[in-house]
């Protein structure tokens, strides 16, 4: 592959990974209106996660390569599928949805900011996937933005159960980052079987544990509708292009791209919820999205040997 078609290829998936985001920083929003609503918080995630492996099961089943490669998939490929089911959807969303139920969107979405640190020192324990002096100059700018837009936190103790839930939430974020690109890349597998099969294991999980759990609450229309929206087009559709990025983009470019959704959550926040942003929040949303712009960049600096 030329360099220039390498480049464009990956512009492409950077360019897919933002819309998708930003879809992602939109369900925050429905969400946080979604809770208030006391919707209960696991049933919410699974209910959301369910019916969109539902939408994607037809284009899986119907389409006969699909089918045919559903029935070749090995015991490993089952296996990996169905982890990653259980760490980027049922641990990752779920835990989320728990957080968000106590926790405002902006103190989440800070901490999730710094799973490219984690995906980062875990590239260079194993060797797999290098990060450059510049794209950690992005990554510590990014993370600097990030402090310098919340710092300092005020903790309620009602908020402590979120707070964990929001640990739980980093972690299993940054293990799917990795895992998900694995899987993505190692046999070329299409990604929206990756996505309706891995999907539909976590937000089956979750649903079942969040009926168990919490039950189904009372449902208005609006609830179902939002409940709709997010499975359709924020989720089925989202995370199907987010799986093919994944075949480009690295597991830190993909991470930090990611990362772009704490300004976003932020300005709609502001914009929807009515959260405040003022000259501290401004700086702290330039310096994320400066970090960004240089992680994703940096191959095309001269002296670059990508």
């Amino acid at each position: 592959m030329s360099l220039v078609k390498k480049n464009n290829t990956h512009l492409a998936a950077v360019a897919q990974a933002l819309l998708v985001t930003f879809l992602w920083s939109t369900s925050w929003v429905l969400i946080k209106f979604g809770l208030k609503a006391d919707l209960p918080s696991v049933t919410f995630a699974g209910l959301r996660y369910t019916f969109a492996a539902l939408c994607l099961l037809p284009f899986a089943i119907l389409n006969p390569i699909h089918r045919q490669t559903l029935r070749g998939l090995s015991a490993r490929h089952w296996v990996e599928l169905t982890l990653l089911g259980v760490v980027f959807y049922a641990l990752t969303q779920g835990a989320q949805f728990v957080s968000l139920s106590s926790l405002p969107s902006a103190t989440l979405s800070l901490l999730l900011n710094f799973s490219p640190v984690l995906i980062a020192i875990y590239g260079i324990g194993n060797g797999r996937e290098t990060t450059s002096l510049t794209q950690w100059g992005g990554i510590i700018l990014s993370v600097i933005g990030a402090l310098i837009y919340f710092l300092p936190l005020a903790i309620e103790e009602v908020q402590i159960p979120g707070l964990w839930a929001a640990f739980v939430a980093l972690l299993a974020n940054s293990a799917s980052s990795i895992f998900g690109r694995y899987i993505n890349t190692q046999d070329k597998l299409n990604p929206l079987l990756i996505t309706a099969v891995s999907m539909g294991v976590g937000g089956t999980l979750m649903l079942t544990v969040g009926i168990i759990i919490q039950g189904m609450g009372t449902l208005s229309l609006a609830q179902w509708a939002i409940i709709g929206w997010l499975a359709v087009v924020n989720t089925a559709i989202a995370f199907t292009l987010w799986n093919k990025s994944l075949q480009t983009l690295t597991a830190v470019e993909s991470s930090i791209i990611n990362g772009t959704m704490l300004p976003q959550i932020a300005i709609l926040a502001w914009i929807f919820l009515g959260e405040p942003l003022g000259i501290k929040e401004i700086f702290g949303l330039t310096f994320v999205l400066a970090g960004t712009l240089i992680v994703q960049l940096w191959r095309y600096l001269p002296g670059s040997n990508r």
